[in-house]
């Protein structure tokens, strides 16, 4: 029972939240209520899939708010002068996501700086750019075809279609997982696999009572678990992935097995300027414009979100849906502490105690371990 707990302590704490927060505020379960947090968890859940990777590598990236920010603004001001909706949405993924995100992981391997240092800087100069396009005032967005993207959903019929497809793929993936080799033979993990089938079923019934008990999917969410896949596709299944752990496992180690630390360091950064970039495209899609103190916070939302979900400061430990977990948890606190009327300022307070205990729940595993 105490290993049950232990291997899946996350899942439990968010389980007891909702608990708690579906008593002390009824409107909670509410379809509408549940839409609209599972679209807020999008945002901050695509960002954390890109700085999952970045603290495998036991790094860091301060900068995903500040270019949440500025790729909203950017995208907003580039449609204002008359590109098409896509080619300002590329040129912002690519100029702004990708540029910084490459810079930040070059600089950072190849002059073995610590991505801390690194990330603070850019974090600081794409704020300030934010406010020099604004002049430090909301910009709107003139292009109404765009808020679909951010505000849009996808019809029921097709969103039940999507629902059934994607539990059926839930199960088929928890049954093939839960095999291990034991005594070089093949054996079911039972825990395992009860775990993953319970998660698939109440994700399933959770997502048919928020989204067809409402107006459907929300195309934040499609784009979020196209992302979440991808993410954990990559790390669990691909040779890039198995490098990152082998990097954050050891660095020195998986230099002299001769993986290339530049181009895969670089290549993690790139990919979580992207995906924040498309986190501050879709916000400025649901808002209809951008501001300059957009995305101010996010990337404490995204480590907070990482470290809950288990992976380790130290690097070489986690998962992409071990960060969803911790997404979702993030996104609960926000909306629950909301619906009770707590003051933002305390909900600061509040993921501020939770990082500190993710962080030293980590260490005292890793003592356990060594």
């Amino acid at each position: 029972m105490k290993k049950f707990i232990k291997n899946n302590g996350t899942f439990i704490a968010l389980i007891v939240l909702v608990i708690i927060l579906s008593i002390a505020s009824p409107s909670f379960l509410s379809s509408r209520n549940l839409t609209n947090l599972i679209r807020q968890v999008t945002i901050n859940g695509i960002i954390a899939v890109g700085m999952t990777m970045v603290i495998l590598l036991a790094g860091i990236d301060l900068s995903v708010g500040s270019v949440v920010g500025l790729s909203a603004v950017t995208v907003t001001l580039l449609m204002q002068a008359g590109l098409g909706i896509w080619l300002a949405i590329l040129i912002t993924l690519v100029g702004v996501g990708g540029v910084i995100g490459f810079f930040n992981g070059f600089m950072s391997a190849k002059f073995d700086i610590h991505p801390f240092i690194i990330t603070l800087g850019i974090m600081t100069i794409a704020r300030g750019l934010s406010l020099v396009l604004t002049q430090g005032v909301s910009i709107p967005v003139t292009n109404m075809t765009f808020a679909v993207i951010g505000s849009g959903y996808i019809p029921k019929l097709p969103s039940l279609i999507i629902l059934v497809i994607a539990l059926a793929l839930g199960i088929f993936a928890v049954f093939k997982t839960s095999v291990e080799i034991r005594k070089g033979e093949k054996v079911r993990n039972k825990a395992k696999l009860t775990v993953g089938i319970i998660l698939i079923v109440v994700g399933f019934i959770a997502g048919f009572y928020a989204f067809i008990g409402y107006q459907g999917i929300p195309i934040p969410v499609a784009i979020f678990a196209v992302v979440v896949m991808a993410g954990a596709y990559t790390l669990r299944k691909t040779r890039f992935g198995r490098k990152l752990y082998a990097i954050g496992g050891n660095e020195e180690v998986a230099w002299l097995s001769g993986i290339n630390i530049l181009k895969s360091k670089t290549m993690v950064f790139v990919i979580t300027g992207v995906l924040s970039a498309a986190s501050g495209i879709l916000l400025a899609s649901r808002l209809n414009g951008a501001s300059p103190n957009l995305g101010d916070g996010f990337e404490l939302d995204a480590i907070a979100s990482v470290i809950i979900g288990g992976t380790s400061f130290m690097g070489g430990v986690g998962t992409v849906t071990g960060t969803v977990i911790g997404a979702i948890i993030i996104g609960v606190i926000n909306n629950g502490m909301s619906l009770l009327g707590i003051n933002s300022f305390y909900q600061m307070i509040v993921k501020g105690f939770i990082i500190i205990l993710a962080v030293m729940i980590d260490v005292l595993n890793r003592r356990e371990t060594a």
